[in-house]
This record gives C-alpha cells, sequence and structure tokens, in this order.
C-alpha cells in the first residue's frame, strides 16, 4: 500500500461513494469520488499512478464503456468493476476484456481493501518497470548522456525524454559552461532525427558580415568574393537539427529573416529567388533573459516569443552540488581511457575541496579540471587546489557540513525513488516519521515535489 496512490471511486449512488471513500482513506490511499465517469477519464494519462473503482451500471458512460477507454491511455490501469447486478459470465466476460477484477454489491471492506491493495502494487511495478526500461534505453543508447542524480537534473531528463520526439524547437537557458550544447546533442540524438545531421553554430563566433551566408548560404556571384555556391547551415540541418548557441548575439537585422524561417519552414540563398523547403528542428541556447533583452531592444520580442514555446532551464553547477563527485569522477575516467593512464585516486580531502569550490564556470569548468587532474596529478601530488590555477582560494567544508550534504542526498534520492511516499521512505532509511519529517524542514525539502 502507498499514501500516494490514487483510488478513483466512481458511481452514481452517493452513499456508496462517501462509504468507499472513508474506508480507503483509514487504510491510507487518497480516494477521489465521481458521480460521472467522464469526469474520471478527463484526469487519465500513461503515468497515473493509481487504481480505478467503478460501478458497472451508471447513467451516461457506464462501467464497461470507462473501462474501455481508460485501457486505450494504458492497458495496465487497474480497474475493478462493481455490480449489484453481476453473474458469473459477466464478471468472466469483463476480466477478459482487461478488467481487474469484478465485486459484486454488497462486498465487505476486507475484501474491498485487499483487492485495492493487490491492484495498487500490480500499478506500482508496472510504473517502476517502465521507468527502469527507459532509464536502461537511455544510458544504453549512442551518443551524449546526461549524468546527475539530483532532483533537478531529473526533472529536465524527464522533460527531456517527453519532448524528444516533439516537432516543436526549443530554447535551452543555461549559464555559461552549464551544457547547454550537450542537451542538444542529446535531444538530437534521442529523437527520430539521430540519422540526420546535426549542425551546430556559435552565433557570438560568427562576424556579422558573414553570418548571413553561414545560415542561409549563397549563390555563385551573390557577393564580391562569392565564386561558386555554398550551402548554408539551415540547407545541411535540413532532416536532422540545427543548433544555434549564443542566439542572443545574432544581429538584430537578422532575427527578422530567422522569424521567417521559424514560421514558413523554408530559405532563399544569397542571390537566390528560389524557395528551398525546410523540414529540421530549430534548438536555440542562451545565457542571457531574453524576455528582458527584448523589453531593452536587444532581442527581438516576436522572436522571443516564437522561441519560447518548449523551454528548458539547464541547472547551474551550485544547485546540484551532490552530482559534483560523480561527475568529476566520470570526466576523470573519460580523460584517463583517452591518454591511457589509469584513474588517479579520489579520496575525502578532493571531494571536499570539490564541494567547497563555487564553479563559476560550471560544468566546463570542472570537465577541464578532471582532465587537468589527469595529465599533470601526479606533478601536483594531485593537489586540485594547486590544479585549480588560481581559483579563488575556498575553505574545506567541515565533517559535519559534508554529513549534512550527504545526508540531503540520500534523503532527496529515496523521496524520488518513493514517488514521495513518507511511509516507504521511512520505512527504506529506518527513520522515526517525526524525525524524517525534521529532516525534511531542515534541508527544505517538500513530499509534493516528489509526487
Amino acid at each position: 500500500m502507498s499514501d500516494l496512490l490514487d483510488v478513483f471511486v466512481i458511481d452514481d449512488e452517493k452513499h456508496l461513494r462517501i462509504t468507499v471513500a472513508q474506508t480507503l482513506s483509514l487504510a491510507g490511499y487518497q480516494p477521489k469520488t465521481f458521480e460521472q465517469a467522464e469526469h474520471a477519464l478527463h484526469q487519465l494519462h500513461p503515468d497515473w499512478n493509481g487504481v480505478i473503482i467503478t460501478d458497472l451500471k451508471m447513467p451516461g458512460m457506464d462501467g464497461l464503456a470507462l473501462m474501455r477507454e481508460t485501457l486505450k491511455i494504458d492497458r495496465d490501469i487497474p480497474i475493478i468493476l462493481i455490480s449489484g447486478h453481476a453473474d458469473i459470465s459477466m464478471a468472466v466476460s469483463a476480466i477478459r476484456e482487461g478488467a481487474y477484477d469484478f465485486l459484486e454489491k454488497p462486498f465487505s471492506n476486507d475484501l474491498l481493501l485487499d483487492v485495492v491493495k493487490r491492484a495498487s502494487e500490480k500499478r506500482r511495478l508496472t510504473l517502476e518497470n517502465r521507468q527502469l526500461k527507459q532509464e536502461l534505453a537511455l544510458h544504453s543508447a549512442p551518443g551524449p548522456r546526461i549524468i546527475g542524480k539530483t532532483r533537478p537534473m531529473q526533472q529536465l531528463l524527464r522533460m527531456i525524454t517527453q519532448i524528444a520526439n516533439i516537432e516543436a524547437d526549443i530554447l535551452l537557458f543555461g549559464e555559461t559552461g552549464a551544457g547547454k550544447d550537450q542537451i542538444a546533442r542529446y535531444l538530437h540524438e534521442h529523437s527520430k532525427r539521430q540519422g540526420k545531421n546535426f549542425v551546430a553554430i556559435n552565433c557570438g563566433a560568427v562576424p556579422e558580415s558573414i553570418i548571413e551566408s553561414e545560415l542561409f548560404g549563397h549563390e555563385s556571384g551573390a557577393f564580391t568574393g562569392a565564386q561558386k555556391r555554398r550551402i548554408g547551415k539551415f540547407e545541411h540541418a535540413n532532416g536532422g537539427t540545427l543548433f544555434l548557441d549564443e542566439i542572443e548575439s545574432m544581429p538584430l537585422s537578422l532575427q527578422v529573416k530567422l522569424l521567417r524561417v521559424l514560421q514558413e519552414r523554408c530559405i532563399e540563398r544569397l542571390g537566390s529567388n528560389e524557395l528551398i523547403p525546410l523540414d529540421l528542428r530549430v534548438i536555440a541556447a542562451t545565457k542571457v533573459d531574453l524576455k528582458k533583452a527584448s523589453e531593452q531592444g536587444q532581442f527581438r520580442e516576436d522572436l522571443y516569443y516564437r522561441l519560447n514555446v518548449v523551454t528548458l532551464e539547464i541547472p547551474p553547477l551550485r544547485e546540484r552540488m551532490e552530482d559534483i563527485p560523480l561527475l568529476f569522477q566520470h570526466f576523470v575516467l573519460v580523460a584517463s581511457n583517452r591518454v591511457g593512464r589509469e584513474a588517479p585516486p579520489l579520496d575525502g580531502a578532493h571531494i571536499s575541496v570539490l564541494m567547497s569550490h563555487n564553479w563559476p564556470g560550471n560544468v566546463r569548468e570542472l570537465k577541464n579540471l578532471a582532465e587537468r587532474y589527469v595529465l599533470l596529478g601526479e606533478t601536483c601530488d594531485y593537489n586540485l587546489e594547486r590544479l585549480m590555477h588560481g581559483a579563488e582560494a575556498t575553505t574545506p567544508l567541515t565533517l559535519p557540513q559534508q554529513v549534512e550534504m550527504f545526508e540531503r542526498s540520500l534523503i532527496e534520492q529515496e523521496l524520488e525513488r518513493q514517488k514521495g511516499s513518507i511511509k516507504l521512505t521511512m520505512e527504506a532509511l529506518g527513520l522515526p516519521r517525526k524525525t524524517l519529517y525534521d529532516k525534511l524542514k531542515k534541508y527544505g525539502l517538500k513530499r509534493d515535489d516528489f509526487t
């Protein structure tokens, strides 16, 4: 039994709805009652964690119709049918169609709770297996990986998984070095466009005089020096993904043309009147607030709203400190394999130094340090402070600070694994309920954020 499980109770008899809901509440479930099946159906989705108890005979949509529509959403949602006019043939037929169980009125509370308990366990295992298969597919797939166990990164990964195959342009927002290019490549490699080109261009690194030609291409003789036709980035990315990094640096005059491309999905090479249709996804990245930039006249407002359909915010490293040891070890192993050298040791003192640094360069800075650690570690006695090359002095975390950080990370990971269930989390960690609540308050963790 999970104290987070939803149980939808659907019956046109008010007295039965109230009675069943009270029984379920006392057992630790979260019942929601509905008089009409249609209202419950609108709240269902493939990731819904719950069980349905529905009357068979109801005005409007009856129990069988609700079951059939529910199974179209997800064939594994447990549906318990109840009826006061049941017979064996009706029960067998309903279960063959996909019902989890069939109860004849009147039924005892013990029987109801036993069926709901078994149904809820089945649903929990189904969702856990799906998540494990999804994680396995993501980690075994080729291309870049997203590493991080903290809640911000897990939320980001879930969002990326949801939108990877959606035909929509995406805006990435994050500080310098946060990994915007890595996220863009990950989106491409996990989409149906993975077999086509991934084309990246840094709008801030290309001179304004040639960026239009870089993007749109040109015909021979289009301008002085254009001796032959050139295919631009848009056309080269046709069928795949175009990544526009530092889009805030794009000249205002070119932003107008980009807006037209995003709306019409076609381009003209410089010096040509021929329209070239495009089938591509555009991923733009920025390290500044484009809304503020548009208000200040530094970025076109209409382009901002066109790009802002799907926005992914990449958390800076300082907001996911618990991921630092895992990331650093990963970068160390990659660098060691590349240079054919055994990975240097990483002890508690090293971790303390890593966790106490502010990381203004984010993941890029951490990766560079890991590479220096592999290449120069022996000459510096693996002294990370020395390898940071003039980084601001840091004070190593005290033992109590390290213990608190580790404890917070463990509680956060367990809440995530148990879908926010206080009961299951306290059992897994071996903590009394009051102690767990005290620690949640201490670390600013809320169970609702994990449901």
